[in-house]
């Protein structure tokens, strides 16, 4: 039985390493050359193996600037919007992270290696399942799954230090202010089209906010009472 896990073991390490390549350039190419500057970030990319969150028929792409379909109509998002949202939350190792749209798991593998503890919240019971069992596969012990639609956060787990939202809403969501501790960020994307939106960083000051717009962003859209209507 011993010899038959580390016989897997080898196959599973052996099998992540053509990808090895593939993901050193991305972190050199895509990101590094487009902004992302935070190394912290760029080591998080470059440690997620980003082909083990896709389905298998898109692996050769996992590398590839773009988003990729996953079941259920969503996508996980391509890797420098990922490392963009990441970097813009700014953090330092410490911090409670709430992430809303878990998908494949994907980002919040990348926030693990980033922060003390993740929530991700998953309104698809099934894709909520499949991150779960993917994430605790690969090791990210520090990332709890929950299945609840994401327009109310996640209060019974508040203060969180970070929020970011991997859906597009119509408003910056006053449930995800509420849970937010004091010098908190969240990151959003926000539009009036339910797949273009604008990025933005609210960092919450005592009872004021501070808002920062980083420019254009598409996303699928947040279902529910601060984003759109399911069609």
């Amino acid at each position: 039985m011993q010899r038959k896990t580390a016989d897997k073991q080898k196959s599973v390490r052996a099998e992540s390493s053509q990808f090895t390549e593939q993901r050193l350039r991305m972190v050199r190419g895509q990101l590094s050359a487009r902004g992302i500057h935070d190394p912290q970030v760029l080591a998080a990319m470059n440690r997620v193996p980003r082909e083990a969150f896709v389905d298998p028929m898109f692996a050769d792409e996992a590398y590839d600037d773009n988003p990729l379909p996953i079941p259920n109509g969503q996508t996980v998002s391509q890797p420098f919007t990922v490392a963009f949202m990441a970097q813009a939350l700014q953090l330092t190792g410490t911090e409670r992270v709430l992430e809303i749209g878990t998908g494949s798991g994907y980002g919040a593998a990348v926030l693990s290696c980033l922060s003390a503890e993740v929530h991700t919240i998953e309104r698809i019971a099934a894709l909520a399942q499949q991150a779960k069992d993917r994430l605790s596969r690969l090791g990210f012990s520090n990332v709890h799954v929950h299945v609840a639609n994401g327009n109310q956060g996640l209060p019974d787990h508040a203060p969180f230090d970070a929020i970011v939202v991997t859906a597009g809403a119509t408003e910056l969501p006053a449930p995800y202010v509420e849970q937010l501790a004091d010098g908190g960020r969240i990151v959003i994307p926000i539009g009036e089209l339910p797949t273009s939106q604008t990025m933005y960083r609210f960092t919450r000051s005592g009872s004021k906010t501070k808002t920062e717009s980083f420019g254009r962003f598409a996303f699928v859209p947040l279902i529910g009472e601060h984003g759109w209507p399911e069609v």
